[in-house]
């Protein structure tokens, strides 16, 4: 198998691109890219057997219905008196991420609606038109060649530091397992917040694939193809490989 990460932003020089290629006893990081266009994340994941990325895959429904409402006159569905609050967050928060912050009490995914992460979802529509395009299965709920990667929520679950590491001068690369083969690419990885993500993406990607990962219920699927889905793993790292390398 061959699972592919996305960190995407907004520009092409703050994307980053991961593969990893896996076997019954571990896997190997075949490619870490920094600096990675649209042409090129579309024939990464049309090779690969499952994708993870890195960006919200749609917008929250009630935001969409309020964009088209407002722009054909006025909005139609006031906020109730004195709950004009409650009724924003449903504009800026999508189901998985309300469903994240339930299983996480304290991580909040970025909104695609009311931060700088909405540039990048621009990008990731497009990017997804284009595979779309090219035949590959884009079901924003992950049920297809794609997933909804958060590195964050994906770490926590893994025991593994979430928090505080884009900030420091090295990635925590030592924390991962040591069936994980980085080669030639652990440098770029501990130097690049962007390319560290990529890796975890791709991780994401391979636990989506061995059914290892969060799915949306039977009553979320329907929103979850509109706005994407959050692939939070269900299972501990070691669980993606049939029998990890040992530590020694």
């Amino acid at each position: 198998m061959l699972t592919v990460g996305v960190d995407l932003a907004a520009a092409d020089e703050r994307t980053a691109l991961a593969a990893i290629a896996w076997s019954p006893c571990g896997a190997e990081l075949r490619t870490l890219e920094l600096g990675v266009s649209d042409e090129r994340i579309v024939a990464a994941v049309t090779e690969c057997d499952k994708a993870g990325i890195d960006c919200a895959l749609g917008w929250p429904e009630p935001f969409t219905r309020m964009l088209i409402a407002h722009r054909d006159g006025h909005l139609h569905e006031l906020p109730p008196t004195g709950a004009g609050s409650a009724w924003r967050r449903t504009m800026v928060y999508r189901t998985t991420d309300e469903t994240v912050r339930a299983l996480f009490p304290g991580l909040i995914p970025l909104s695609v609606s009311a931060d700088r992460l909405a540039h990048a979802a621009m990008r990731c529509a497009a990017i997804l038109a284009m595979l779309a395009a090219s035949g590959v299965d884009v079901d924003r709920s992950g049920a297809g060649h794609i997933v909804e990667a958060y590195p964050s929520a994906s770490l926590l679950r893994w025991g593994l530091p979430h928090r505080g590491y884009k900030g420091k001068a090295e990635m925590p690369v030592e924390a991962l397992p040591s069936w994980l083969d980085l080669g030639p690419h652990a440098p770029l990885m501990r130097a690049s917040h962007d390319a560290f993500d990529a890796v975890i993406a791709a991780l994401t990607a391979r636990a989506a694939a061995l059914g290892l990962a969060t799915t949306p219920d039977p009553d979320q699927r329907a929103v979850a193809r509109i706005e994407g889905w959050i692939a939070v793993p269900t299972a501990p790292l070691t669980a993606l490989v049939d029998s990890p390398a040992s530590d020694g």
